[in-house]
């Protein structure tokens, strides 16, 4: 019998108080005490760098918990689906992950090498009470993250998220002791069922015969399945960054550095290319000119093709606040409507769900098709928008030029090792006060967005104006806010 102790509402464990309190701070080898204030879930699960926050004793009690919470939500009994990107520490707390949750009685399918939406894809076409993805997505390779989904494939509810964060805590109002065992099972063959639901919308209507398409799959979690599935449906491949090391996963290259696929598609005359990122839920195209084609564009091109076809109710996109203004003016003179929502998928996801909208997704190349898919999905996007560009018989970059004009939008990252001053920078003064000063000087000519990242430890500066000029000052005078008031 494994137990994990926690100290329930009215402090009966049927241990001394000592003993509990002793118990809740350090359960297999995790001290609750070194756990930080702030809250462990992010806007896409738990991440940071290993060894710091994430080790495997903590990956042990998320994955134990997680276990506890999705047996006790779930409908029916069922495995949870794991898998993980190629990073050397994502084997590391995989299995820690399943230990845990064999601990707490569940069964796990252990999927090995996989994108993050084959999680979710599984998950949500099995009988399985949840998925679990190992991977820190665009970070770099010191990073990791877990993401957990639900049931239903979905990213997991927050309720969720705080009901196993408060077993992490110690203050879970339900027993952590359990009398039975969960089983771990290899099961990398149901990544073919992912594979096959790719493709099959496409069978019998796109040939890509004649296409040359460039891959960089930054040396993470797509390099088994993108070249095989683009081949498969007859494109000539070629792949830069395309085995499994979790040394270089992320470093300059993937969907956060093109300059090396600009540079293929260019020399290679290819048709288009395509760049994801470490656990491919999200993916940044190349015309045939070897220039960027962001997720503004494509969620555009797309959108247009959905609507020509009637397959876009209220001819609705719902994207984020980072979304340029020139692709939602243009968007609306198409006749369509846009809504914004926070930046993160899983809050597009949920403006799509509550608004029937099939279409959404981020300018950073999450995107989500409902029609095909449940979630950001970095492999069906580049198979959707090549099978685009071969129906209509135009080069991608004749598509892009007849599309929009974006605005000129500065992005700057400030690093703020500080948790604390990073979450709460809202409450600084000083910064509220310069930033409306820029929103008073910019008027309707331009946008200012300033957020904490969800995902790393910095601060985020965007600023957005027709003019160029004005949007490169306004970026200069609020980093400097920034880094006076949160930089140590």
């Amino acid at each position: 019998m494994v137990s994990f102790i926690t100290q329930s509402q009215n402090g009966n464990t049927g241990v001394s108080a000592s003993e509990a309190n002793d118990s809740n701070r350090m359960s297999f080898g995790l001290d609750l005490m070194s756990l930080p204030t702030t809250p462990l879930f992010g806007t896409d699960g738990i991440r940071g760098k290993v060894g710091d926050l994430l080790d495997a004793p903590l990956a042990l009690q998320i994955g134990f918990w997680a276990g506890i919470v999705l047996r006790r939500s779930a409908v029916n009994p069922g495995p949870v689906i794991l898998g993980q990107d190629s990073r050397n520490s994502s084997d590391m707390l995989a299995m820690a992950l399943s230990a845990g949750l064999t601990a707490a009685g569940v069964e796990v399918w252990y999927l090995g090498l996989c994108p993050t939406p084959c999680v979710a894809f599984l998950t949500s076409n099995s009988h399985a009470i949840g998925g679990v993805m190992i991977s820190a997505s665009h970070n770099p390779p010191e990073d990791n993250g877990i993401k957990i989904f639900g049931a239903d494939g979905l990213k997991l509810p927050q309720a969720l998220q705080a009901e196993i964060e408060a077993g992490l805590r110690g203050l879970s109002s339900h027993s952590g002791i359990r009398s039975d065992c969960g089983r771990h099972y290899s099961r990398l063959d149901l990544v073919k069922n992912y594979t096959n639901a790719l493709k099959e919308p496409l069978h019998g209507t796109v040939n890509f015969q004649g296409m040359k398409i460039i891959l960089d799959l930054a040396w993470g979690a797509a390099v088994n399945l993108a070249p095989r599935v683009f081949e498969e449906l007859g494109a000539e491949v070629i792949c830069f960054h395309s085995l499994p090391d979790g040394d270089r996963i992320n470093v300059n290259c993937g969907s956060t550095h093109l300059d090396t696929l600009q540079a293929a598609v260019r020399e290679h005359h290819a048709d288009i290319g395509f760049a994801f990122d470490g656990d491919a839920d999200r993916v940044l195209a190349v015309d045939n000119t070897g220039r960027q084609v962001n997720g503004d564009y494509i969620l555009y091109i797309w959108g247009l093709g959905l609507q020509q076809k009637q397959q876009l109710p209220d001819n609705l996109i719902v994207s984020t606040v980072m979304a340029n203004l020139g692709f939602e003016r243009a968007w609306k003179q198409a006749g369509g409507k846009l809504i914004r929502t926070a930046v993160g998928d899983q809050y597009v996801q949920a403006e799509m769900l509550r608004t029937g909208g099939m279409l959404g997704g981020e300018q950073s190349g999450h995107i989500l098709c409902r029609h095909y898919g449940i979630t950001g999905d970095g492999l069906l996007t580049a198979l959707h928008l090549a099978a685009i560009v071969r129906e209509a018989g135009v080069p991608l970059s004749e598509m892009v030029d007849s599309s929009f004009h974006t605005y000129p939008q500065l992005l700057r990252n400030v690093r703020v090792e500080d948790r604390l001053k990073r979450v709460n920078w809202k409450e600084c003064q000083p910064m509220q006060q310069a930033i409306n000063r820029a929103e008073a000087a910019m008027g309707d000519a331009g946008r200012i967005l300033v957020r904490a990242s969800g995902t790393e430890p910095v601060i985020r500066v965007m600023v957005e104006a027709e003019d160029a000029e004005l949007a490169n000052y306004w970026t200069n005078e609020l980093v400097a806010q920034v880094q006076q008031h949160f930089v140590d």
